[in-house]
Formats: structure tokens, C-alpha cells, sequence
């Protein structure tokens, strides 16, 4: 029987550990499927999450119904006190034949069921065409400026936004927008986006980069939501501290933190973090707190100081290609007008004319800058055929050669004495 010496098995044992770290150091690499989580379309209907029911009844499938009609009651007021920034207290009831037609489904967050009794904590999607007009906002909510939204999520002492598929990134694409009036634009996390929206990005403070990135999602400013997760041993309690940044200079608007018991209940926890969080951007939305940075969209210009300035680019242009003079000229047709700005063009000196007055068939008036004076002016006129009468400080009236003079024709002769 063939067997080898302690030398060789060490060889070979060394050759297996190399190849096993080899492996683990390609497995460990990045792959093109660990980034990107496409966020949830919620834009046809407004969820109510977090609506927790408690109903017994003489059996489990009837505790179960009866729970699911009392998350659409709760559902529907919390939706109209959300809506219209009042008390859950004081919005209006509905009957359950209404609320069956206008409720689109059941979120099952977590349900625990006995024999009689049924314990759950539900979410409620409502569709947006039908309760919209119940709501009195015509299935339209007054919203914010589209905002990027960058989720950082500290863990280990790292941070990540989306160099990585995080479960920070995975509760923002769960979250339904449809209820909220934060216009959130979501990346997916794909493609440029790990290079473009870092970690590093969110403490920039310089608006130039900030202006190319907004113009190229389609926003108009910023949101960093963040989160640190500290962890007491593998498995056990989890405290999360949650931030509500807002702009390019990470303003914050809320801080708050929640703790879970195990790790396992860690999905929850973010998700409720991200309802907190957007519940604190809709408040600073009505306290008008989320306006966008002037420096990071385009600011509307006062047509009185484009007046000023174009006024101002005149006498500029004035004093330096030469002098601005008013030219009258005779227009019966449209075309003897067309035939004087073509000859005063060909005017040596003549820098550019515009027409300031038209008067088919009658006398329009023609602007012109001319380097030089007046007479020069007048003896570059008559060199085309024109004949310049001065009528004022730098005016003249164009004739052309055989033209009448302005002088009232004579009067008839009186007619003989008949014999």
C-alpha cells in the first residue's frame, strides 16, 4: 500500500488551505447582483402601516375577519388625519360597505392567532382613484420638490449607502410612497450610482457637483436618512439611532432612537424608522423647512434688471461701434421699406440697424449706429442715392432723388367768368 511521508501530507494540506483561501477571497468579491434594490411602485394607492388590532370571536377565521375590518376603520382615519394635519380623534368615520370599495388590500406585518382570539399588526393600502375624492383632495396631495434620497447605513464602525445591498437601502425601497407628501426619488443602486451617490457625496458641501446630480436624477434637492446600528452580541439586542439629514450640508431635522430585542427584528426596526423619518420630513414640509438651497436651482431673473442690462449693452455697444441716429424713411409697401434697410446697409460705416417704427404707407423709422458723424452720415447716404434733410440732434428724413419737396401743393386756379 502506497502511503505518504509527513513532508508530503503537509504539502498537500498547505496546497488545500491555499486553495480554500483562494476561493473565499473570490466568493468575497463584489458581484453585479449584491447592489440594487428596485423600490416598491406604490404611486396608485396610499398605505397605512403599523395599525395593530386585538379581536377575539367564537373562532380563529372570524377573529381573523372581524381584525381586518377594524384596520380598515383605524386605517382610514389615521390616512385622513395624515392628510389633513388634524387628530385621529376628529376624522370622520365610514361605513364598512364604503371602506370594502375603497381599500385595496391587507398588509400582514405580523399576526399572532389562537383559537379565538387574533392579534396583528396590519397595513392597509387604500386605492387612490376611489378614496381620493372622499378624501376631498381629488386623489392629488399637495407634495414636495422631487428629493434624491441617499440612505446611509452605519454598521461595524463603516458606513455604506450603495456599494453594497443594504437592509437600510432594502427598507427604503419596501416604504410605499403613496401616502406621503415627500416627493422621494429612489435610485436603484445599480449601474453609476455606487460611484456617484457614496457616503462621501452626502459631506460634500461645494453646489456644483450637488447641481449635476440633481439635474441628472431629476431632483431638486436633497434627503440623507442614516441609521447606526449597534449590535450587544451576535443575536441579541439591537440599538438604532436614526438621522433626518436634509440639503447638501446635512441639516438635521430629527433624531431618534428605537431598539429591538433580537437581531432577527431587525427588518421591523428599520421600517419603522423609515415611517418616523418621513413622518418628521412631512412636518418640516408644513413648517415649510424643506425649501430647496438657492444656490442649487436656477434663480428666476427680474425682467426690470434684464431691461437695465440690455439698455446698459446698448450704451455700451453705442460707445464703442460709434453713434445711434434716427432715419426716417417714406414706406408705401412693404417692399420700398425692405429696399432702404438693404441700401442702408451697404453704407460704409454703418455698424447695425434695426427697425424701430413700422408704417406701411406712411414714414418708418430706422436706428441705426454709424462710425461717424453726422455730416459723414448724410454724404454716405447721398453716395447710395439718398438724400438726407436733417430733422434734429442725429435724426434725418430719407428722400429720394425727384422726390416732391414737403411743400403744401399750390392751390387750384380759379376758374374764368363765364360770358
Amino acid at each position: 500500500m502506497f502511503r505518504l511521508r509527513p513532508p508530503f501530507r503537509v504539502l498537500i494540506a498547505s496546497a488545500g488551505l491555499f486553495a480554500l483561501v483562494a476561493g473565499g477571497i473570490a466568493i468575497s468579491q463584489i458581484e453585479p447582483g449584491d447592489r440594487g434594490v428596485a423600490p416598491i411602485d406604490s404611486t396608485s394607492s396610499y398605505e397605512i402601516g403599523g395599525v395593530a388590532v386585538d379581536i377575539s370571536a367564537r373562532d380563529a377565521d372570524a377573529a381573523r375577519t372581524a381584525g381586518w375590518r377594524e384596520a380598515q376603520r383605524k386605517g382610514w382615519r389615521m390616512l385622513y388625519a395624515r392628510l389633513h394635519g388634524v387628530p385621529v380623534a376628529e376624522a370622520p368615520r365610514l361605513p364598512d360597505s364604503t371602506l370594502d370599495s375603497i381599500v385595496a388590500g391587507i398588509v400582514v406585518e405580523e399576526e399572532e392567532i389562537s383559537a379565538r382570539r387574533y392579534i396583528a399588526r396590519l397595513g392597509v393600502l387604500f386605492d387612490r382613484a376611489r378614496a381620493g375624492a372622499l378624501l376631498g383632495v381629488g386623489g392629488q396631495v399637495r407634495r414636495s420638490a422631487p428629493m434624491l434620497t441617499i440612505p446611509v447605513m452605519w454598521s461595524g464602525g463603516a458606513p455604506q449607502s450603495f456599494e453594497l445591498r443594504t437592509q437600510w437601502q432594502q427598507a427604503w425601497a419596501r416604504f410605499r410612497t403613496g401616502g406621503t407628501p415627500i416627493d422621494y426619488v429612489r435610485p436603484v443602486g445599480t449601474g453609476a450610482d455606487p460611484l456617484l451617490l457614496n457616503v462621501a457625496q452626502t459631506r460634500r458641501p461645494g453646489r456644483a457637483w450637488w447641481r449635476m446630480l440633481l439635474d441628472q436624477y431629476g431632483a431638486s434637492d436633497v434627503l440623507v436618512p442614516e441609521v447606526s446600528i449597534k449590535r450587544s452580541f451576535p443575536g441579541g439586542p439591537v440599538l438604532a439611532t436614526f438621522t433626518a439629514r436634509h440639503g447638501p450640508d446635512g441639516t438635521v431635522v430629527d433624531r431618534f432612537t428605537l431598539r429591538a430585542a433580537t437581531s432577527a427584528a431587525i427588518p421591523r426596526l428599520l421600517d419603522e424608522g423609515v415611517r418616523r423619518i418621513d413622518i418628521a420630513y412631512a412636518d418640516a414640509l408644513r413648517a415649510g423647512g424643506l425649501s430647496p438651497d438657492a444656490m442649487l436651482v436656477e434663480e428666476p431673473v427680474d425682467p426690470d434688471l434684464l431691461d437695465a442690462a440690455a439698455d446698459d449693452a446698448v450704451i455700451g455697444a453705442d460707445a464703442d461701434a460709434g453713434t445711434s441716429f434716427s432715419v426716417q424713411v417714406d414706406t408705401p409697401d412693404a417692399a420700398s421699406l425692405v429696399r432702404a434697410e438693404q441700401t442702408i446697409r451697404t453704407v460704409p460705416g454703418v455698424r447695425s440697424l434695426s427697425t424701430s417704427s413700422t408704417a406701411i404707407g406712411g414714414v418708418s423709422v430706422i436706428r441705426l449706429l454709424f462710425q461717424g458723424d453726422a455730416a459723414g452720415l448724410s454724404m454716405a447716404l447721398a453716395a447710395r442715392g439718398l438724400r438726407a434733410e436733417e430733422t434734429g440732434d442725429n435724426s434725418f428724413r430719407l428722400r429720394t432723388p425727384g422726390a416732391a419737396p414737403t411743400t403744401p401743393p399750390p392751390s387750384p386756379a380759379e376758374p374764368a367768368p363765364r360770358p
